[in-house]
């Protein structure tokens, strides 16, 4: 079609389907239609050449069929996936994601915020650390890992049970001087439930456990400091099993023990969490609970796109469940499945 040339209408595209004009708005409105006339519709679009001027179809409806997306940074794996699927989530209700890295830094979270509230975007889904306090009661906010009041609804993962699955498998795989280590935020979040999962597991079974949990802001030297010191005479390590709270914390921990000669899991076995999985194999970087970061990214978009017809509970709890990744005493199938 030649720039002069008229471009085509969606009345243009409903003589070409063979359907009724309204049908055609449904369609690319994302309001649910027949299989058969939705390939109809997108059929004709693409053979006349039509596309959704989403800016117009924004002014009219008084949205920008824009969501803002906070994340601390997109270096680690499962923020990296928390934005893909979220995008595609987004992406296929006829929606944009503006995506925003924060570093967990407050005031980028609160900047983001202010764009909410100048529509700007039409809703916010956020994972936050920092700890800055904003008000976003009443805004169309969906907050992942971090309960910030009653009425934001929050999902996340079942950080609980899946504490208790790492200590119950580590238990039935032998071990029984059991270690809990985190390192992170300050912040209370959800994941902290991890640790009190693990102990609870721990407990039940009359098993020793040690929880130990670091502050991120020191960085890795005082876990290390904490793990060289847990070695004892002959080399052996004092624990036999080991939850971290994270697969990146997983992995560091298994380098820094087998640097120093430890087996793993030979002679201690180390569970992560997140279902991180390594490039072009697919295969888990460790023994792993694994997050539904799918579930979870499609339960945010979903709550936050009908925010208006309904309000969720305040916490969404998804369930979890356990993969070998080469750090425990178990095959590992193909593909980490």
């Amino acid at each position: 079609m030649s720039s002069s040339a008229k471009k085509p209408t969606m009345k243009d595209v409903a003589r070409e389907a063979g359907v009724a004009l309204g049908t055609v708005s449904n369609v690319f409105n994302n309001v649910p239609v027949g299989r058969e006339y939705k390939v109809k519709v997108e059929a004709a679009a693409r053979r006349l050449g039509y596309s959704v001027n989403s800016y117009a179809r924004g002014l009219r409806a008084e949205k920008t069929y824009t969501v803002a997306v906070i994340l601390p940074n997109m270096v680690n794996m499962f923020f990296a996936r928390l934005a893909d699927e979220l995008c595609q989530g987004l992406a296929r209700r006829g929606y944009r994601m503006l995506l925003a890295t924060t570093q967990f830094d407050a005031q980028a979270e609160t900047r983001c915020i202010q764009m909410l509230r100048q529509n700007m975007v039409d809703g916010i889904i956020g994972l936050t650390y920092s700890t800055g306090q904003f008000d976003v009661e009443g805004m169309p906010y969906v907050s992942i890992d971090r309960v910030l009041s009653p009425t934001v609804p929050c999902v996340a993962s079942d950080n609980y049970g899946g504490g208790m699955m790492a200590a119950e498998r580590l238990i039935a795989l032998g071990c029984r001087r059991l270690l809990f280590l985190r390192i992170g935020s300050t912040v209370i979040g959800e994941t902290d439930k991890r640790g009190g999962g693990f102990a609870a597991a721990c407990g039940q079974h009359n098993v020793d456990c040690t929880l130990k949990r670091f502050n991120d802001e020191g960085g890795m030297e005082p876990l290390f400091h904490f793990l060289a010191d847990s070695v004892e005479a002959g080399g052996r390590l004092a624990y036999d099993g080991i939850f971290c709270s994270t697969d990146s914390l997983a992995h560091q921990v298994t380098t820094f023990l087998r640097r120093r000669g430890i087996g793993v899991p030979e002679d201690v076995q180390i569970i992560g969490y997140d279902g991180t999985r390594i490039f072009f194999t697919e295969e888990y970087v460790c023994s792993t609970i694994v997050q539904p970061v799918k579930q979870i990214a499609e339960s945010a978009v979903d709550i936050l796109l009908n925010w208006h017809q309904s309000r969720p509970s305040a916490l969404v709890c998804l369930p979890v469940f356990y993969a070998p990744g080469g750090t425990t005493k178990e095959e590992v199938l193909p593909g980490g499945q």
